[in-house]
């Protein structure tokens, strides 16, 4: 059972700091805490699982390792072949046209996407259209007011995702990978509860913030703070009609 304590709080805190510099320690830690936060959802044990936006595979040990069948995908060559060849059960595909079945996966999974795509709503839909009835839908994402809302650029964004592009160039000589306006835009909680509230297809079960402890879950409620306490908002859905 995924223990979402204060100890683990700080463990991935100390991780994330890491993540510009060491990118194998970080995603592992996290890779690890994930597929134990998703199996608190739903069971993983010979279930497909469909991981949108899995770039070089960083997850599909972690879930694997809980009897999962794996599949990422992910658009950008980069990031498929980050660690060399891309991975055996990766495919390069579209997460807002995902070439997979109707219906045809027990669990689509997301992790720090949905701010990297110029559609997310778009996104979300093909997420909850993959996926079995029944099945779970388990997205997770870095909202734009969130002190991390602009990435490397941080905690500039706040003064506008263009400013802080621009203000990173000058200092690094270069442009930030995460590109406001063209691979980073401003998604929020409050937009995604909206969207989850009115999808016909699926059922919200859960909201709440990634890396914070559980007795913090409350925030997610309380609009405006949420956007900038939450840091990164998971929602969990359940598809509508029977297994």
């Amino acid at each position: 059972m995924h223990t979402a304590t204060l100890s683990r709080s700080v463990r991935l805190f100390r991780a994330f700091r890491h993540e510009q510099t060491d990118r194998d320690t970080f995603y592992r830690v996290l890779a690890a805490d994930s597929a134990e936060q998703v199996a608190a959802s739903t069971p993983l044990r010979d279930r497909v699982l469909l991981d949108v936006g899995g770039g070089p595979g960083y997850f599909s040990d972690a879930f694997e390792a809980r009897g999962a069948t794996y599949v990422g995908v992910d658009p950008d060559v980069g990031e498929l072949s980050a660690r060399g060849e891309p991975g055996r059960n990766m495919v390069r595909a579209n997460g807002t046209r995902l070439p997979v079945r109707t219906g045809s996966v027990d669990v689509c999974y997301s992790s720090n996407v949905l701010e990297h795509v110029s559609a997310p709503h778009a996104m979300l839909a093909e997420m909850v259209r993959v996926t079995k009835p029944g099945g779970t839908v388990f997205v997770s994402f870095t909202p734009w007011w969130s002190p991390w809302g602009g990435h490397e650029t941080s905690p500039w964004h706040y003064l506008g995702g263009h400013y802080a592009a621009r203000r990173y160039t000058g200092r690094h000589g270069h442009e930030p990978k995460n590109r406001y306006g063209s691979s980073l835009f401003s998604f929020s909680v409050g937009a995604a509860l909206r969207w989850a509230a009115a999808c016909e297809d699926a059922t919200l079960v859960r909201a709440f913030p990634r890396y914070h402890p559980w007795w913090a879950n409350w925030v997610v409620r309380v609009p405006a703070l949420r956007e900038v306490v939450s840091w990164n908002a998971v929602l969990v859905l359940r598809k509508d009609g029977d297994a």
